[in-house]
């Protein structure tokens, strides 16, 4: 047997078990905030603490998004991989201790919070950059899709699960069930080589390393250079900022403005990840496509076009089975346009961007594209509070679509056929 065909069935491998170490990872995660977001509002009955958690986990992201990227670029990121996720196990373990011998309080429960959010942050980005060296160029896009069915049937699955054990196990076996997938994610990873295709610049004997700051600047050098990546990063920027319009608007259009019940309310919700899962299918069977950046930018229109129709049944008169209906074809529609809009995009960019800089460009983007997601909450909600909420869901529908045929026009869009730009490998001091 060949090099080539060896290389090749290690990839399958890689495959399987980056999926599999991504299910369980996500199932788990999903389970967890679920069992302590309801312990938060059980033991508190307070909005104020459960926004708290939340912007403990939003704000280290946003914050350490740069310094992550450094390090996947820097260090060897399978040793980055598996020491976050050991930490992650660790402070689970660490918590489980906790409860079990003087009850859970708000302090612990956001302490760790905040540690998982900077565990997942160094995670994430030194695995989405580690893609291109796990599997050949042509499974790319299938590892995306893979990677995003995982996300989707954990999305699916998770409450249910978390429902039910909630009402019948304590704290401490929820805990211990967490911190088991966990450590089975970490055995996982331990068995992968993260280096099997990657193209990574060789580094003489003994060189220093570049300093964190020259590094950093470094990597924002490298993206303005190429007009493509910054339109990308102002797209990221943008479009979640006037999302904003639909996470604070959509639970509250559909259950205080037109009084949608709880378990039909978890229904609709349902259908946006059987979309993703069924879309995420699809990406995963076929061939990669030609025009990526073309398909997300319909995506991210049709996105735009469905913020629109959310406001519909506020001035259409429908019947209660006529809403639910419209709004869970909606969902499914939805859920199916975000594997549609990230796959393409994130397997072009993996291409696009050299294997040296992957790890900062990734966490750029991560970071402006969540720098603006708490603002744009605030302002939204203190919008829906004086505007009627169909101007809010327009307004916002047309700056989107403008946003996208401004910065991904057919000018940019052009340059995808031209060579990419690149950086020397060296520090921006030295520039």
């Amino acid at each position: 047997m060949d090099g080539t065909s060896v290389k090749l069935r290690r990839a399958t491998y890689h495959l399987w078990t980056f999926t599999a170490s991504k299910l369980i990872g996500s199932f788990g995660a999903q389970i967890y905030s679920f069992a302590i977001s309801f312990y938060i509002l059980q033991l508190t009955g307070s909005a104020t603490s459960f926004a708290a958690n939340l912007i403990c986990s939003i704000l280290p992201r946003t914050l350490l998004g740069p310094f992550a990227g450094y390090v996947a670029d820097t260090y060897s990121r399978k040793r980055v991989v598996i020491t976050a996720q050991v930490v992650s196990t660790a402070a689970i373990i660490v918590l489980m201790g906790i409860s079990i011998l003087y009850g859970l309080s708000l302090p612990a429960i956001y302490g760790t919070t905040v540690v998982l959010s900077i565990a997942s942050t160094f995670s994430g980005v030194a695995f989405t950059s580690s893609i291109t060296g796990l599997v050949d160029e042509d499974r790319v896009q299938r590892a995306m899709s893979m990677n995003q069915m995982s996300i989707s049937l954990s999305a699916i699955a998770s409450p249910a699960v978390g429902g039910l054990l909630y009402g019948f196990v304590d704290m401490p076996v929820f805990l211990m069930l967490y911190a088991g997938a966990s450590l089975l994610a970490v055995l996982l990873e331990s068995t992968m080589d993260f280096t099997l295709f990657a193209v990574r610049a060789e580094k003489a004997e003994g060189a220093p390393k570049e300093k964190m700051l020259d590094s950093m600047k470094a990597g924002v050098a490298y993206a303005r250079l190429q007009p493509l990546l910054m339109a990308m990063i102002w797209v990221a920027l943008l479009v979640n900022f006037l999302f904003g319009a639909v996470s604070v608007g959509y639970s509250f259009i559909l259950i205080e403005k037109l009084k949608i019940l709880p378990e039909h309310f978890g229904l609709i919700e349902g259908a946006t990840a059987v979309g993703a899962l069924l879309m995420s299918v699809y990406l995963a069977a076929r061939k990669p496509f030609k025009s990526p950046l073309l398909v997300s930018k319909w995506g991210i229109l049709g996105l735009g076009i469905q913020m629109s129709l959310l406001a519909l049944p506020l001035l259409i008169l429908l019947p209660y089975g006529g809403m639910f209906g419209y709004y869970a074809i909606l969902a499914l529609i939805s859920g199916s346009v975000i594997p549609l809009i990230n796959t393409p995009l994130q397997v072009y960019m993996m291409k696009l961007i050299e294997d040296d800089y992957k790890g900062r460009v990734f966490s750029i983007l991560e970071t402006m594209a969540m720098a603006l997601m708490p603002l744009g909450m605030v302002l939204f909600g203190f919008l829906y509070d004086v505007l009627p909420a169909p101007w809010i869901l327009f307004g916002s529908s047309i700056l989107l679509i403008l946003t996208v045929f401004v910065l991904l026009r057919a000018s940019v869009l052009k340059s995808v056929s031209e060579p990419a730009v690149s950086l020397p490998v060296e520090t921006a001091a030295d520039q």
